[in-house]
């Protein structure tokens, strides 16, 4: 038997909502943390150089096999952390960010601009803590 228990709270009292990201969430489990994660493919190579929406596609499919190899989701994903080469980007990193997380379930989240990643072609890099159940 294996339990968790993730919290999610969008809004607390006093605090502006937003419909990107919760403000607070917190779990019982395993923790799990995924380092910043590029749009590199399989052998290396940059996936969608120039085009954010491409390249925030290839993160999340990373993402995705990083949390899968430690037995774990998005739907267990409590925080992500955008870095991005320019804030225009958010809005393609949130469009594939909704394709793989529900709206019901969506993280604590920060997004930094930074001016530059590990390579100049790189737009996006976002890493991610998940909470997983523990063994009973």
């Amino acid at each position: 038997m294996t339990t968790t228990a993730i919290t999610r709270v969008p809004a607390p009292e006093g605090v502006s909502p937003s419909p990107q990201y919760s403000h607070v969430v917190w779990g019982t489990g395993r923790f799990v943390a995924v380092s910043g994660q590029c749009s590199f493919d399989e052998g290396g190579a940059v996936v969608g150089a120039g085009d954010a929406a491409a390249q925030a596609r290839q993160v999340f499919e990373n993402l995705r096999r990083c949390l899968a190899a430690a037995g774990a989701g998005f739907e267990d994903v409590v925080k992500l952390t955008y870095f991005v080469t320019d804030m225009a980007h958010m809005a393609a990193v949130r469009a594939a960010r909704d394709e793989v997380i529900a709206p019901d379930r969506l993280p604590a989240s920060t997004a930094v601009q930074v001016s530059a990643l590990v390579r100049p072609e790189l737009l996006v890099e976002i890493e991610a803590y998940a909470v997983l159940p523990a063994e009973a």
